[in-house]
């Protein structure tokens, strides 16, 4: 009777014990959560979602489509929706110099595999190439003028020739009828390149060779967001944590997902998602956006307010630190070695 009452006690113990960790359980300030994630989406909120992550969080996203980064940077500043992570690194920078109050406090795309092409058997040897050439690409692509400037050039913006041409379609044929020697293309486009135009023209290098981990998205909310939903922020990075150390090691089961996702081919997302150049990343990369706004200072793109703002009032490295922490904890069991490799990441970028 005595065994039996020790075996009873233990039990209830272990029953009170689990009842209060169910109990202390973090809630989300906000459960349903208003994203734009462009019409590339987000592969590791597809697998956030398709694992179940955020439901174990206790979150719902609500997709809000934009049909451009301006437009997706609007829907954010005007409050439509909560947060973004697709809109490229400069446009929130600008935002935020030309006086919107946002905070970067993750990443999506730390590169995008964004390919610099020229027509078929075009040589290349470096970023030098590029100067004094026809460059159909948008100056305001820090990486590239940032690696002008390193090759000695003060004013990257004279140093070539940059033709903005806004639709990459457009770029990639002016390129094939030889009105530009060089152009930049989008993550999307890496199928079409290697494809369907194979013949007319190749790729010389991707954007990551010229300036590794440049930051190609960061995902950012309002200040006023971040600061009212500090749990539920740091639970969304929970749950992308765990859909990276996923992704890691899955990398055909999310090509096949994203593509249903996007209502693509899973042809065209393999195109770029199985490139070493295409990395995903939800680290904000502190490092990475200071040295982003550095360049953009420099060559222009930001309001003269810019001089009153301190960056690193913008960037909030505490939350994703907090969530590796606790997602390490947690899941480390899942994958063996990201997390460790996550935190020496984290040490090294922030």
């Amino acid at each position: 009777m005595k065994k039996f009452a020790v075996v009873l006690v233990l039990a209830l113990c272990a029953a009170a014990a689990l009842s209060g960790a169910a109990m202390a359980k973090e809630k989300p300030e906000k459960t349903l959560v208003r994203w734009n994630s462009g019409a590339s989406g987000n592969v590791l909120l597809t697998i956030a979602e398709k694992l179940g992550y955020f439901d174990e969080v206790g979150i719902k996203l609500e997709e809000v489509p934009a049909t451009a980064n301006a437009n997706a940077m609007t829907l954010l500043s005007t409050g439509m929706v909560d947060i973004v992570s697709n809109a490229g690194t400069s446009n929130p920078l600008q935002q935020i110099a030309a006086g919107v109050d946002l905070t970067i406090f993750g990443g999506h795309m730390m590169t995008g595999a964004m390919p610099i092409i020229a027509r078929k058997g075009t040589k290349w040897n470096g970023v030098k190439d590029l100067v004094g050439k026809k460059f159909a690409c948008n100056p305001s692509y820090f990486a590239l003028t940032g690696a002008v400037m390193d090759l000695g050039f003060e004013k990257p913006l004279e140093a070539l020739d940059w033709v903005v041409i806004t639709n990459y379609n457009d770029a990639l044929a002016a390129v094939i009828r030889g009105e530009v020697d060089y152009a930049l293309q989008g993550t999307e486009q890496n199928f079409t390149i290697r494809n369907v135009n194979k013949d007319n023209v190749e790729i010389m290098c991707y954007m990551s060779d010229i300036m590794p981990n440049y930051s190609c998205c960061r995902m950012e909310a309002q200040t006023e967001f971040v600061k009212k939903n500090p749990v539920t922020i740091k639970l969304i990075l929970k749950a992308l944590l765990r859909a990276q150390s996923y992704y890691e090691g899955h990398k055909a089961d999310a090509a096949a997902w994203h593509a249903e996702k996007i209502r693509a081919e899973r042809e065209f997302v393999e195109a770029y998602m199985f490139d070493e150049h295409y990395r995903v990343n939800a680290d904000p990369l502190l490092k990475a956006v200071v040295r982003a706004w550095g360049i953009l200072d420099k060559t222009g793109f930001l309001s003269e307010n810019a001089k009153k703002i301190n960056i690193l009032d913008h960037v909030n490295i505490d939350l994703y630190k907090a969530a590796l922490d606790e997602a390490e904890k947690e899941y480390g069991s899942e994958a063996p070695g990201f997390y460790k490799r996550a935190r020496l990441f984290f040490e090294a970028n922030n």
